[in-house]
């Protein structure tokens, strides 16, 4: 029986540190433990979240209705096979890198840069530094309250930053098919990756990663830049100097602050270059962007 804690703090368990409670809370370790708690949400007609490591996430301040999902145990493990990877959805994209170089697997040297879990990564489709998760993945199982199936990359719907998966449907476990290579390679791959990572972005900060979507063209950290918005703060968030597509948790900021810089910067963006930028960050709960509402 899977425990369900009621009211359960969720910005601590997120990148930026702001956002609300859940209504109910579940980590679940097993499918069987996860397929429990999917039959209840069904039977109780409760919305069902996933949340992974919390980045590039911005829960609501009033909290998020339902049942919040995390996943750990089983479904959090990196199993190691001959020609790649087998994760559960729960797993850190970084130790998924850190493991296919000590194993001599190559293919997925960029995940160390993308502090999200497998579920989320599929999800969003991510990629960074020329890698794509859609080009080393073999299949993924989904899991949603009434089937569990296997789809191949083919058949999740992948687009800039998005794929088909639906509200209710979670990745539970994913097959990366990785190539042989030195470990030593891919250790210097993944160090090179870390350090270009460490020059460009803010560090030690409390932040959800990229805030906009990089337009056809162009990057939004430097439309950003070019736009005076690196430095700009409302309460307690602020837009990194460093890289001003970066929201920075300067200590006591809220999600509500987060919106306001967000709608800011977006509209110095738009009167500097007409861009109409597009959020990358997602949400947990009743978080309104100004823009979308119109």
């Amino acid at each position: 029986m899977v425990e369900l804690e009621r009211d359960y703090p969720l910005a601590r368990m997120t990148t930026v540190r702001t956002g609300g409670n859940a209504e109910l809370f579940a980590r679940v370790t097993t499918s069987a433990n996860l397929l429990e708690v999917l039959s209840l949400a069904d039977r109780e007609a409760l919305e069902v979240h996933t949340l992974g490591s919390g980045s590039n996430l911005l829960v609501a301040d009033d909290g998020v209705a339902g049942i919040v999902i995390q996943l750990a145990g089983q479904l959090a493990r990196i199993t190691v096979r001959a020609d790649g990877l087998e994760c559960g959805g729960g797993a850190r994209l970084p130790s998924i890198a850190a493991r296919a170089a000590a194993h001599g697997l190559a293919g997925i040297e960029f995940a160390v840069n993308i502090p999200g879990t497998v579920g989320g990564a599929v999800r969003m489709n991510a990629n960074a530094y020329d890698g794509s998760l859609a080009d080393a993945l073999a299949w993924v199982e989904v899991v949603s309250a009434r089937v569990v199936e296997r789809r191949r990359p083919q058949e999740l719907g992948f687009a800039y930053r998005s794929s088909n998966l639906g509200p209710g449907e979670i990745v539970t476990a994913a097959r990366f098919a990785l190539r042989p290579a030195p470990p030593e390679s891919v250790r210097a791959a993944l160090a090179q990756m870390r350090a270009a990572r460490h020059a460009a972005q803010p560090k030690g900060i409390k932040t959800f990663g990229s805030t906009f979507k990089n337009p056809p063209g162009a990057t939004a950290g430097q439309l950003l830049a070019d736009a005076g918005a690196g430095g700009l703060r409302a309460g307690g968030a602020r837009l990194s100097p460093k890289h001003a597509n970066f929201v920075e948790n300067l200590g006591d900021a809220t999600t509500a602050d987060v919106v306001a810089l967000m709608a800011m910067a977006r509209e110095l963006v738009l009167e500097r270059h007409g861009v109409e930028l597009e959020r990358e960050v997602q949400v947990l709960g009743a978080v309104s962007f100004p823009w979308e509402a119109q």
